[in-house]
């Protein structure tokens, strides 16, 4: 399970940084994608997708031939990856007829609708392609793709061999070298793309990894902060707990703020260890496909529902702990997966069924006797955050259930 949530979090980074101009990170992204799994189409469509703007049309054209070869039967990957080919061929008309069928089969990329817009402006429908890159925008939360695509006037020729790495002339210039092997992951792909030796992409992915974990998870990592503080205090002023702690009868007596406050206490140090060593490895990836505030609003109302239900279900007890607001996360991880089932492809029944094997662990271990867990705060919590989360996600990730 943690593969695919890694996986999902570097697309869902590519997308993003695809959508900013900033091919360099998009490239850096999916291939860290490609690493974890390099049967999948859609990174190297993402790998095509980020090399096109970054000019290295031969690793372009790989990528989109490796993407046909794992979606033989056809499907929207390689409708667009023979776009994007037909492109660098400039046979635009052939490559606006398949991003059409993209288009109709799912809407939702921004991307698309952006390349649409280009390949418009090549037929000389400015008003349509206006519209298209309006929707690009909008489906994409502000992003423009821009240079993304080759200018019109300097695209590359039909024939003409753009490929890096097949340069008649070897560059003596070490770092340039360095930067063409960053975005080329096809080279050796007799030996599976190239990972079983070190080479400067590698090295740079090593880098790479450190500088993006430090921007992904930022919410998640407050979240973390707060509680972590709150508990130390809670240490140091014992009152905070008498104070904050979700005690049913006293709520139902109009202390109603513990339901909210009792999500930020915990008892032990095992007990916010545990809940927030949960919190740091699901919460990355939700905020990742949710953004930082829908993941914030999934996380607060998670943890009140969890709290509302323990009110109901659980009379005359008390709790403590963030365990319902870190169970709705998990749910809107599961969401998350289920909505965008066909856009998974192949890693989706893997995804989900591994979501659906802790989930029961959980569920289990929770009405064990003698646990001590408040275990209807975790239901109510799943729940709520499930139904908030289907609410709250994106339109732009929302792929066709079980298609």
């Amino acid at each position: 399970m943690e593969a695919q949530t890694e996986l999902q979090t570097y697309m869902e980074r590519g997308k993003q940084a695809l959508a900013q101009g900033k091919a360099r990170e998009a490239a850096i992204a999916y291939a860290h994608g490609a690493q974890i799994e390099a049967t999948d189409p859609q990174v190297h469509l993402g790998l095509a997708e980020a090399n096109l703007a970054l000019g290295n049309y031969g690793v372009v054209q790989m990528a989109c031939h490796r993407v046909q070869e794992l979606q033989p039967s056809g499907g929207n990957e390689s409708r667009m990856a023979q776009a994007l080919l037909d492109l660098l061929d400039h046979h635009y008309d052939r490559a606006l007829q398949s991003v059409d069928a993209v288009v109709a089969d799912d809407p939702s990329s921004g991307y698309v609708h952006a390349l649409r817009a280009y390949l418009l402006r090549t037929q000389g429908q400015d008003y349509d392609a206006n519209l298209a890159r309006a929707r690009s925008v909008r489906l994409s939360y502000g992003g423009h793709f821009d240079n993304v695509f080759p200018p019109l006037e300097t695209a590359p020729k039909p024939g003409y061999s753009t490929n890096p790495y097949q340069q008649q002339q070897p560059s003596t210039n070490r770092e340039t070298n360095q930067t063409s092997q960053r975005q080329n992951p096809y080279a050796n792909r007799e030996q599976n793309a190239g990972w079983s030796r070190p080479n400067g992409f590698q090295r740079q992915v090593i880098r790479s990894r450190f500088a993006m974990s430090r921007s992904i998870g930022l919410m998640t990592n407050v979240l973390i902060a707060v509680n972590v503080i709150i508990f130390v205090l809670s240490l140091l002023f014992p009152q905070i707990m008498a104070f904050g702690m979700q005690d049913n009868n006293q709520v139902l007596q109009g202390q109603y703020w513990r339901i909210f406050t009792a999500m930020f206490l915990h008892e032990s140090i095992i007990h916010v260890g545990v809940n927030m060593l949960s919190l740091f490895f699901i919460g990355r990836a939700v905020e990742i496909f949710y953004g930082q505030w829908r993941y914030l609003v999934i996380y607060l109302v998670s943890g009140i529902i969890g709290g509302i239900a323990f009110l109901f279900l659980s009379p005359g007890q008390s709790a403590v702990g963030a365990s319902g607001a870190i169970f709705g996360v998990f749910g809107a991880l599961g969401v998350f997966y289920i909505v965008n089932w066909r856009a998974l492809g192949s890693s989706a029944t893997g995804a989900v069924s591994n979501w659906l094997f802790w989930l029961a662990i959980n569920i289990v271990y929770g009405i064990m006797p003698g646990t001590n867990i408040a275990i209807w705060a975790h239901v109510g919590g799943l729940v709520g955050g499930m139904i908030i989360s289907y609410l709250l996600i994106p339109r732009s990730r929302r792929g066709n259930m079980f298609v």
